[in-house]
């Protein structure tokens, strides 16, 4: 009998310790997918730790990217899609302020004018369809440079080494670069890196009147935008983003199989009032060996 009452006893014992084992199991569980939504987070104390009041969008806020060693503090950041056709989308406030004039304050003691990349040789030619002047900074230059290099990367998911050095452009009163295309259609210039893929256009400086980016041949309806009546004559004529300093706009010169894009055509129109002030970070397939 009493043999009897210890296996009764025993048997409780061991379904209370499976019970507690599993309400354990199921709180674990619960933890985890509150976690992977985002409704809860475990507190990490680093120096580099998101505001808490921050709200939780889907939008790309400051919480989910962190600024780290940039310059100066950027505002609301959120992406908006531009075009399917091609593949086109604006990221706010990608930079900051401080890091705009930074890459200007870098580049404007050595500007020369604008020139475009021969498909014969790969070298720079000049040519009167781009009357912008402009200049190379090395990949990785300083610490500033790789901060923003680093963020690209994070955003396009692009790896940093297939990125070109960041090339820096200024826009006068008239000056203008008509539709072209960023990938090549010669062997030449694929030799380093594969075709060219992608296109992060960083827009240093607001201009006053024109200087959109257009998209000639978008499948979209340019006249649908909600800016269409800030846009000059030039950019009337197909899908346009006027430049915001501290915006960039990123687009995809090949198709997701590879293929390259037609409707990636595009161009800057002429700036009528102001100066404009562009970063480009070109991209390509595979690595892109610093020249």
């Amino acid at each position: 009998m009493a043999k009897l009452r210890h296996s009764r006893l025993h048997s409780k014992k061991w379904s209370t310790i499976k019970l507690v084992f599993s309400m354990l199991f199921m709180l674990s569980f619960v933890l985890l997918i509150l976690l992977g939504l985002g409704i809860f987070s475990l507190p990490v104390s680093t120096d580099d730790s998101t505001p808490k009041d921050l709200p939780a969008t889907y939008r790309r806020m400051a919480a989910e990217r962190r600024d780290g060693d940039g310059l100066g503090k950027r505002g609301e950041q959120w992406t908006e899609i531009v075009s399917w056709e091609p593949r086109a989308f604006v990221y706010h406030n990608f930079l900051s302020k401080e890091e705009c004039e930074y890459l200007i304050s870098l580049a404007k003691p050595h500007m020369t004018k604008s020139t475009v990349v021969d498909s014969k040789t790969g070298k720079s030619k000049d040519s009167r369809v781009r009357t912008s002047s402009g200049m190379f900074l090395s990949r990785g230059q300083d610490k500033i440079i790789r901060t923003i290099e680093k963020r690209i990367s994070e955003f396009t998911f692009i790896p940093v080494e297939n990125g070109e050095g960041l090339q820096i452009l200024h826009y006068e009163i008239g000056q203008k670069y008509e539709p072209h295309f960023d990938y090549f259609l010669d062997e030449f210039n694929t030799k380093n890196g594969g075709q060219r893929t992608a296109t992060l256009l960083m827009y240093l400086s607001d201009v006053e009147e024109g200087g959109e980016t257009i998209f000639p041949s978008a499948k979209a309806n340019s006249s649908s935008v909600p800016w269409w009546d800030e846009l000059s004559e030039c950019g009337k004529k197909g899908l346009s983003l006027k430049p915001k300093r501290g915006n960039a706009l990123f687009f995809w010169s090949t198709r997701p199989d590879a293929s390259l894009d037609p409707s990636s055509l595009h161009g800057s129109c002429p700036v009528i009032i102001g100066n404009k002030w562009s970063a480009t970070k070109w991209m390509h397939l595979g690595e892109y060996k610093a020249r």
